[in-house]
């Protein structure tokens, strides 16, 4: 199953618009009243890269095949959700079962699209949603530490692990997430253990109109001093204009997008993010057929790597002729990759580095 990252946030948000321009497509509903989702969208999206064209040139490839990043648009959370209000408990079960959150905040005003809490507030509604995750989490705990408590009195060894959790419930009481707590430490492994929404990384993406005029200015810094607050990362981005322009050729596009004064679609540093969020890398493949980017969870070793392509692969791994990518572009043929000395065998515990070009050898 591929990782995901769910769009999460107030209802009448762009949540979906948003969506619907990432995937390019319109069916996905888009509404100007709450909870105009019900049941998640799903879609698949490229993650650009600019080192794929490099590639298919060099080795005349017939085609690119990106990597790509799975969003899912959850309905609008409202205030009340974790005692059942709006869409309540399945709102919830939705981002659960998500990988990471990318909460999208309204940083535009306009009469003609409503807010559920009267007007667009950046640091109220994320703290709504913060909130809403963090006392949904603090219920799960709390039915966690009374089991823990059970297992205490019958194996005194799993006191460390009670008292992480307690630790933790009292993080979550003061609307702290799970996250912030070290990545390697007990509380981290409750947390997971517990499957707590709040462990999920966070990317906050500020929605905002064409004009960009002073109010919005202000919302979208305050949504980047949230973001820095948390350790997190913002992006900015119209929904709007985003979806005009995913439904214009690409030239017209690109045009359309110099008049705006963009250097590049807010989409992509969007998809960029989610991939980053997730915690994945690009290992590379270059050959007649294909150049193609191959997502890989950071840290993965090279058979795990050869089995994204093929399980064969995995099983039957040899090694890994390994290229950096500079290295590629620089000398342009294989040919003269072995002649300099840059094509490096490597073995089953290497880890595969963002970047690399690769050509596994297997046994059949």
């Amino acid at each position: 199953m591929p990782l995901s990252c769910g769009i999460v946030g107030l209802p009448n948000v762009g949540k979906t618009t948003i969506f619907n321009a990432l995937t390019r497509s319109a069916q996905a509903l888009a509404a100007n009243y709450p909870f105009a989702t019900i049941e998640p969208n799903v879609g698949e999206v490229a993650v650009p890269d600019p080192r794929l064209p490099v590639l298919q040139r060099l080795v005349n490839a017939r085609r690119i095949v990106p990597a790509t990043v799975r969003f899912v648009d959850i309905a609008g959370l409202a205030r009340g959700a974790s005692t059942g209000e709006g869409l309540g408990n399945a709102f919830l079960s939705h981002i659960r079962e998500t990988d990471a959150i990318a909460m999208v905040v309204r940083c535009f005003e306009s009469d003609d699209v409503t807010h559920v809490e009267g007007r667009p507030d950046p640091q109220r509604d994320c703290e709504i949603i913060a909130i809403e995750l963090a006392l949904a989490d603090l219920a799960t705990m709390r039915k966690r530490i009374a089991k823990l408590e059970r297992e205490v009195r019958a194996a005194p060894a799993t006191r460390p692990y009670l008292e992480a959790a307690v630790r933790l419930s009292e993080a979550l009481e003061e609307a702290r997430p799970a996250r912030s707590f070290a990545a390697g430490g007990l509380e981290a492994k409750v947390a997971a253990d517990s499957f707590l929404l709040t462990s999920k990384p966070m990317l906050y993406v500020a929605n905002v109109d064409e004009a960009r005029g002073e109010t919005t200015r202000a919302q979208v810094a305050a949504v980047e001093a949230i973001a820095r607050a948390q350790d997190g990362r913002a992006v900015v981005l119209s929904g709007k204009v985003e979806a005009e322009l995913a439904g214009l050729p690409d030239g017209e596009a690109e045009e359309f997008r110099r008049e705006l004064g963009l250097e590049r679609s807010g989409l992509d540093d969007l998809s960029a993010a989610g991939y980053d969020l997730l915690g994945l890398m690009t290992f590379l493949t270059a050959g007649e057929k294909e150049a193609r980017a191959w997502p890989i969870p950071k840290g993965t070793k090279a058979p795990r790597a050869a089995g994204t392509i093929h399980s064969d692969l995995e099983r039957g791994f040899i090694r890994a002729e390994i290229v950096a990518y500079d290295d590629y572009v620089k000398y342009a043929t294989m040919e003269a990759l072995r002649a300099a000395g840059r094509v490096r065998s490597e073995g089953r515990e290497y880890v595969m580095q963002e970047g690399d070009v690769v050509n596994f050898r297997f046994n059949v």
